[in-house]
């Protein structure tokens, strides 16, 4: 698994492919969401000062990555869908679960002075290897029509989450 989530870090287009059609990788996706989440917590703890928001995160993150998978299934594969096109939110899931591995490196935004650098790194380094694993994932021969599919995924995942946060406050 850690070479994996290493190759993925790396961009590997063949490793999205690779986890793209090993059906078992969902729960190494899945582990790496949680650790993410754990990074994402522990960078928070800084702020907050309190465990409690380590295990919100843990399932926020769950909820979230479920979520984009999901639009991003729906957004590549039935609307901007190419005649190579043939996936499934499992896929997608896989491979979106694999590209937040650079999320990991979030527990060094405690850093003095070099946190926001750290956290705006990770973050376009993330967006880069899910545009690599949903290009895989789609089967597209275009790395725009990936780019797409993740701008509009962005914004329809951020919009229904915040109404999920709105709806649970």
């Amino acid at each position: 698994m850690i070479q994996r989530m290493i190759r993925a870090a790396l961009l590997d287009s063949h490793l999205y492919e690779e986890v793209e059609h090993d059906k078992s990788a969902i729960t190494q996706a899945m582990l790496i969401v949680v650790l993410v989440s754990i990074a994402k917590g522990v960078a928070a703890l800084a702020t907050t000062g309190t465990l409690i928001g380590i295990a919100t995160g843990i399932i926020g993150g769950l909820v979230s990555w479920a979520i984009w998978a999901f639009v991003t299934y729906i957004v590549g594969s039935k609307l901007l869908k190419t005649p190579e096109t043939h996936s499934s939110w499992g896929e997608l899931a896989r491979v979106t679960g694999f590209a937040q591995t650079p999320g990991l490196l979030l527990v060094f935004a405690l850093l003095p002075f070099l946190g926001t650098y750290i956290i705006v790194i990770v973050g376009l380094w993330q967006l880069a290897a899910m545009v690599v694993g949903i290009r895989q994932a789609l089967d597209y021969t275009s790395t725009i029509r990936a780019i797409v599919v993740v701008l509009i995924g962005f914004i329809i995942s951020a919009a229904l989450l915040l109404l999920l946060v709105g709806l649970a406050s």
